[in-house]
């Protein structure tokens, strides 16, 4: 974390790390790193942010839609932008207790139990989906905040998020993280949990929003069932790589995976055009098919499961 140091009277501040996690920025409002006496337009500085101090669960959603101007921590300027094709590999951190009930950087407030995240561009609240590269683990997370500002650090998960994605008791990890689009505002948890049901059901992330706004998501699901069922008659586990709307994506794809054994395209028709499943095997025992997923990702494909039949 980073925290605020009040410096005698002025409106200025310091940065230190903390445990080395990430900034919440009360408010959302603009910072300017303090040097040579220069200000911060933050109401909040050496006090902290608001706190949820009522009892029972804390509130989600209530905040605002955020984007920003351009602001200064450590030196270092971040442009926020609205950016549909953001797609990164690198490090990501997490934080927890010291922001747990505290304002989110659009006025939401922090829970560390809850499957948020915070980043320096991305627009709040957005949904974004972060990938373990190492293990394939996937979750979609309400992005509400702003950081980190450590290093080469793109995310800075919640607890529970971090817990989900077995990243937490190494404290970073290598992830990827794409954005998927702007998240409701005043979601109390429904729609979130509806998107994960979709990352579940391996809907497309240009879907995904559509369809837990209920949208096709009924039609998808039975979809998914079907294409479970077409492998029915050959027992045993296969490791899907991708799914596609394209044929051609489909196929560069299975080009890409038949290095690792036996790839096969499944097209399932649905409500919304013809989907192409990638997938590896039949692999013969679960051990073997975590093997293959982790070599999968190793290889590029971070979307990589293991399909039980």
């Amino acid at each position: 974390m980073w925290e605020w140091l009040v410096m005698s009277n002025k409106a200025c501040v310091n940065w230190r790390t903390v445990g080395g996690f990430s900034l919440v920025i009360a408010g959302g409002l603009v910072l300017s790193a303090c040097s040579g006496g220069s200000s911060v337009s933050d109401p909040f500085a050496g006090k902290g942010s608001p706190i949820y101090k009522k009892s029972g669960p804390i509130p989600k959603g209530g905040g605002r839609r955020h984007l920003g101007k351009p602001y200064t921590v450590g030196g270092r300027k971040w442009y926020p932008k609205k950016d549909p094709t953001y797609n990164r590999v690198g490090i990501a951190s997490w934080y927890g207790k010291r922001f747990h009930r505290r304002h989110t950087a659009n006025g939401e407030w922090y829970d560390m139990n809850y499957f948020s995240a915070a980043h320096k561009t991305l627009p709040i609240p957005s949904y974004a989906r972060v990938t373990n590269v190492t293990t394939g683990k996937k979750l979609i997370v309400r992005i509400n905040d702003r950081g980190p500002f450590v290093g080469n650090r793109i995310i800075d998960l919640s607890r529970k998020s971090a817990n989900y994605l077995r990243t937490k008791n190494k404290g970073t990890a290598t992830v990827r993280v794409e954005y998927i689009g702007p998240a409701p505002l005043n979601d109390k948890g429904s729609h979130l949990a509806a998107m994960n049901r979709e990352l579940a059901n391996g809907t497309p992330k240009h879907q995904m929003i559509a369809r837990a706004n209920g949208k096709g998501g009924g039609n998808y699901t039975r979809v998914a069932a079907a294409s479970h069922q077409s492998y029915s008659s050959s027992n045993g586990y296969f490791v899907q790589v991708g799914a596609y709307g394209q044929r051609d994506n489909a196929n560069r794809a299975r080009s890409n995976a038949q290095q690792l054994g036996n790839v096969v395209i499944s097209p399932v028709n649905g409500s919304y055009g013809t989907i192409y499943r990638v997938r590896i095997g039949p692999l013969a025992s679960q051990s073997q098919a975590v093997e293959m997923q982790q070599r999968a990702v190793n290889n590029g494909h971070y979307d990589a499961r293991v399909i039980s039949q």
